[in-house]
């Protein structure tokens, strides 16, 4: 079936062949100024209306102002589209789009053999190969012989295109990045016009800049229509996806609204107390928006001010969540140890990223998973949960409130730059279908006692300040049982210290069982996952089992409590791979609980899993069995 396009503007429209696919990777790659942020996103967004289902990886430099044409200046977006139901961003791009010789170096390495690749070439210039450290032209060399080079001159191109224009060379030359965008468009079969609106709509207030913008857009289109370059279109049906309302979310989006749904199914007023750090800054964003849902936000002068204003609000009877990420959750410990001992309910979000210290602050990781279960003084056990893709932050978010509400607990929520930052469409649920956990706050005085414990849940009742009659203490030194007075009774602290730890493991009731994708009853070996790395392995494991593979998967979001069959599951196969972007957390978790071996598969580059390489190890691993 054909897409709709853009009828060109040209007189001299050709024919040109046009091949289905079932899916395609392309990367956009430049330097920070690039804009390739805003082309990627504007693809994936027209790829999301024509129907197709995608997954994004955007790639942000590490510094904010790195030298342009240098290689850590280097800014990319690589977004994988397809006519069935995917699960990862891709493992190498089907095309890449290099804006100079840095974006070239960076990303060359990942392009397929005989992949197309588009070169700005009018960035190919002496000092920027010496900037990029190229020792010759690499257009001239030979080594790109093993790809479809495509040397387009995109800034010449655009300023031809802008003659007359009236705009100065500067803001002419920021406009080449549609330009490529346009090509891009017309070799995937593409429609411009969701483009145009949207470029419409945000230069509202500049028409110039607007009319230039698309303009470059159509004249990228219009290069590749009336060119001779490009002897074939790519055409990628709409995915066969369950029917229903569907919208592009990323993971940082998708927390947002889980959290703001949380709110109004638990009929509490939303509190986000959090300092700016990357790549959790966007939630606060988010969060922002929504004043008219009762959700107030703010942005504390350090991490150790934001999450005791969430306690605060918490201990007024809010739902009370602050996030981060790994540098900032390591200043929060000591008051998200008070809130383990004064047990109110605070929803912690920590998106991982690489470290340690400062470490990689625009790369991905899964590091903090025992700083998340273990960094805190004394025995401070809590619940720890972890979202799985961009669309499950929504379902782990609205999990996490509930559990932190029904138990009078703070949770820790797991995310990660990858998932933060990536996109996948995502099928609005029925508000109806989303569970109703409303709170009840004590509001008599008879029989009070602020840590009298539920018979089901352990957890105590949170009794509002102001409440006539309810007035109690709360702090950080130990309670006494019953009462809440300060006790240094070395019984009743270690009664304590049990009393909050079976509070958390009486989580595991209400965690549902874990599944197992492959054979069930048991084999050679079960590929467990935790976290952003379940797109990978469900790739990877899938790839195995049409090949004939005896592999299964299973993937954990609760981390602490473990579900309860979790033991039962392990003891069904002879062998456990457990891939991780960490020096082996998880795995060491489990060989320590279970006593049963393990092999770690680890990551720690900053950047996520491919599918090969976990399909490679799975055939690795299947030879040893064998």
């Amino acid at each position: 079936m054909s897409l709709p396009t853009v009828e060109p503007d040209s007189r001299t429209a050709r024919e040109v062949a046009r091949e289905k696919v079932d899916d395609v990777v392309i990367r956009f790659a430049g330097d920070s100024g690039d804009g390739m942020q805003v082309t990627g996103g504007q693809f994936t967004n027209t790829s999301a209306l024509v129907g197709n289902d995608l997954a994004t990886f955007p790639d942000f430099p590490a510094e904010i102002r790195a030298p342009a044409g240098t290689l850590p200046g280097v800014s990319a977006f690589q977004v994988r589209i397809a006519d069935y139901d995917i699960h990862t961003p891709g493992d190498a791009p089907d095309v890449l789009v290099a804006m100079n010789p840095a974006a070239l170096k960076v990303n060359l390495r990942d392009l397929k053999t005989n992949g197309i690749l588009i070169v700005n070439t009018d960035e190919f210039e002496e000092r920027n190969f010496k900037k990029a450290g190229y020792a010759a032209d690499p257009l001239e060399d030979g080594s790109l012989d093993s790809y479809r080079v495509f040397r387009v001159p995109l800034a010449t191109l655009t300023r031809r295109a802008l003659e007359g224009s009236g705009l100065d060379a500067k803001s002419q030359e920021r406009c080449k990045n549609f330009f490529a965008l346009g090509m891009a468009y017309w070799l995937f079969s593409r429609p411009l016009e969701a483009t145009v609106r949207w470029l419409e709509k945000k230069f509202a207030a500049r028409g110039d800049l607007a009319a230039a913008n698309v303009k470059v857009l159509k004249a990228g289109w219009n290069y590749c229509d009336i060119t001779e370059a490009f002897q074939v279109r790519y055409e990628v049906e709409p995915a066969r996806l369950p029917p229903g309302t569907y919208r592009n979310v990323t993971g940082n989006t998708a927390l947002a609204l889980g959290l703001v749904a949380a709110s109004r199914k638990s009929g509490l007023s939303l509190f986000q107390g959090a300092y700016p750090i990357t790549p959790a800054s966007d939630l606060l964003h988010e969060l922002a928006q929504f004043k008219h849902f009762g959700v107030t936000t703010f942005q504390a002068e350090d991490e150790i001010a934001a999450v005791c204003a969430a306690i605060g609000a918490s201990f007024g009877g809010a739902l009370a969540v602050t996030s981060t990420s790994g540098p900032g959750l390591a200043l929060k410990s000591e008051a998200m140890n008070l809130a383990v001992m004064v047990e109110l309910p605070l929803v912690v979000v920590n998106i991982q990223r690489g470290g340690p210290s400062t470490g990689l602050p625009t790369k991905t990781e899964q590091a903090d998973l025992l700083q998340s279960l273990f960094g805190r003084n004394g025995e401070s056990p809590l619940p720890v949960l972890a979202a799985s893709s961009p669309a499950d932050c929504f379902l782990r978010a609205i999990e996490a409130c509930r559990i932190a509400l029904r138990h009078m607990t703070p949770v820790v929520l797991l995310s990660d730059g990858y998932l933060a930052n990536g996109s996948e469409p995502w099928r609005l649920p029925r508000v109806e279908d989303l569970p109703d956990f409303p709170v009840e706050f004590r509001t008599s005085p008879e029989g009070f006692a602020p840590y009298l414990r539920d018979a089901q849940t352990l957890a105590r009742p949170w009794a509002v300040p102001g409440t006539p009659g309810l007035e109690h203490r709360i702090g950080g030194l130990e309670k006494q049982d019953g009462s809440g007075n300060v006790s240094y009774d070395a019984l009743n602290h270690e009664r304590m210290v049990r009393l909050r730890a079976e509070k958390v493991e009486r989580v595991q009731r209400e965690i549902p069982d874990l599944e197992v994708h492959g054979d069930p009853l048991g084999g050679p070996l079960l590929v467990l996952g935790w976290g952003s790395t379940e797109g990978s392995i469900t790739g990877a494991v899938n790839l195995a089992r049409r090949a004939g593979a005896p592999v299964s998967r299973a993937h954990l979001h609760h981390l602490n409590p473990f579900p309860r069959n979790l033991s039962e599951v392990l003891a069904r196969f002879e062998r456990v791979l457990v891939p991780e972007l960490n020096s082996g957390q998880l795995a060491l978790l489990l060989q320590g609980r279970f006593l049963k071996p393990v092999l770690g598969f680890q990551k720690v580059q900053g950047k996520p899993f491919f599918r090969h390489d976990i399909h490679q190890r799975i055939l690795e691993v299947l030879e040893l069995v064998r």
